[in-house]
């Protein structure tokens, strides 16, 4: 039944894509241009890989770990594995020179139904994507051969599936794209796929970035005449001050207004945003995201952030007043310099693209209070993907929750059995409507799919969170 979900990408795909950048990189092509994060030097800390036997599972497991072309990994495979491989992406690793592998938070739930799991450290830190979707394909290539290694002879996977968190959810989402698989030195074939607090909408998380800094400048009184801006470390002080009594709760007449255009930028009215916008912590880790130059640490080699389609607006009411003319028509836009992502010769984009080009089932999950990676990337995927006439293949699930990737493990296992239901030929499994604005600021948004159930692996801060928040009729 998986044929409902897979076809092929055309071979003279590749052929167009790498056409489009200039050339096969035969004799004769241009060079391509060094970055800052070419340069960087990474280590994997090897004694760290190595990972016991899950605590209180009666399921007995291979584990192995060590160091693929650079990455470190972790596999484990049940005795009675099912033959079926999941790959784990995580999220973004700082900006550190030491790699580290993150075990998949359904560890558990996996090696109980069957499923052997492997992940990456990636062989690079900051928001290299492309190493990720690289890292991990190679990794499920290598599967086998790692396996044969450490005594274990295993047939080939019968099916791979890939999940991720943030940063991993953009390398999840990406690894599945036409594009992709046409332009990937490693190239893998998902049977499905659940990205989860994902930077769907690749560079347009940075785009949010800039435009929070610019209304939060011109709101304060000090509005940027260029992009990316020079003195910023000198401003921000200044405009925070002039936005917050106390950051982030506590707002002045003009921080109301940069409250509303945030609403607006990350989602439109919904539950649980003003519990995110309140929450300190994560908040301040997005101020943090401010004032960068656009090329995203060194990732980029130009400034890729482009605010030109926003309108900026400060409630919920679609028709702009005279105040938000105004100010709309004061405030500057960035401007992205051309080709700043471009398609490569040697392989992915350094950021790659998310373009809603796939044919497998993918259940994606987002929490609704999230102002780091906001709900807003869940609906420019959902735009993406039906520009691209891929609606039905699409789920997405809204979760009641304050922060980033602050899901319940019953919450993720659920989304995963979803999509794995759905793979197998069941029916398509039910999600919630993302854009139409009067259903997503319905008080119950998000109850469907919220499940604040405590388990064995579940956080104890994320539960204690959850108890706090506004309840649903079931609760």
């Amino acid at each position: 039944m998986r044929s409902m979900f897979r076809s092929t990408v055309a071979p003279a795909l590749a052929l167009s894509l790498l056409s489009a950048c200039g050339g096969g990189g035969g004799d004769g092509a241009e060079a391509e241009e060094a970055r800052p994060h070419d340069q960087r030097v990474f280590t994997v800390d090897q004694a760290a890989l190595a990972f016991p036997a899950l605590s209180e599972s009666s399921v007995e497991t291979d584990r192995w770990s060590g160091v693929l072309d650079g990455a470190g990994y972790r596999i484990e495979v049940p005795k009675n594995w099912n033959g079926q491989l999941v790959m784990y992406a995580h999220g973004y690793g700082g900006t550190g020179t030491t790699l580290g592998v993150t075990t998949p938070p359904l560890r558990r739930y996996l090696i109980e139904h069957g499923y052997a799991w492997a992940a990456s450290s990636y062989r690079a830190n900051y928001y290299d994507v492309r190493a990720g979707v690289e890292d991990t394909n190679a990794l499920a290539l290598a599967f086998t051969k790692i396996a044969a290694e450490r005594g274990r002879v295993l047939a080939a996977p019968s099916r791979i599936f890939i999940t991720g968190h943030s940063m991993g959810g953009h390398v999840t989402a990406a690894a599945i794209e036409d594009e992709t698989r046409a332009t990937a030195r490693h190239k893998v074939s998902y049977a499905g796929a659940v990205p989860m607090c994902g930077v769907m909408g690749d560079t347009e998380l940075f785009d949010y970035f800039g435009a929070y800094q610019l209304v939060a400048q011109q709101l304060a009184g000090r509005p940027a005449t260029r992009f990316p801006t020079s003195d910023w470390a000198a401003q921000q002080q200044a405009v925070r001050e002039a936005l917050f009594t106390s950051f982030p709760s506590g707002l002045t007449a003009q921080g109301q207004k940069l409250k509303g255009a945030l609403m607006n930028l990350t989602g439109g009215a919904r539950p649980i945003f003003e519990q995110g916008f309140t929450n300190a912590g994560l908040h301040g880790v997005v101020w943090g995201t401010l004032g960068g130059d656009g090329t995203i640490n060194g990732i980029l080699t130009r400034n890729v952030v482009d605010t030109t389609r926003f309108t900026y607006q400060f409630d919920s009411d679609p028709a702009l007043s005279t105040e938000e003319q105004a100010f709309n028509n004061a405030i500057i836009d960035a401007n992205a310099e051309p080709d700043a992502n471009r398609l490569r010769r040697d392989g992915l984009r350094w950021i790659p693209k998310v373009n809603g080009q796939f044919d497998i089932p993918v259940v994606s999950l987002h929490t609704l209070g999230d102002m780091y990676v906001p709900f807003s990337m869940q609906q420019i995927y959902r735009r993406r993907v039906e520009q691209q006439g891929n609606g039905d293949r699409l789920v997405q699930r809204a979760i009641r929750a304050p922060s980033h990737c602050d899901f319940t493990v019953a919450e993720q296992a659920a989304a995963f059995q979803a999509m794995v239901d759905w793979a197998d030929g069941g029916p398509k499994p039910a999600g919630d409507d993302v854009l139409d604005a009067a259903t997503v600021a319905q008080p119950t948004y998000g109850c469907a799919h919220t499940d604040n159930s405590d388990g064995p692996d579940d956080n104890a801060a994320v539960i204690a969170v959850r108890a706090q928040l506004p309840a649903c009729p079931a609760d």
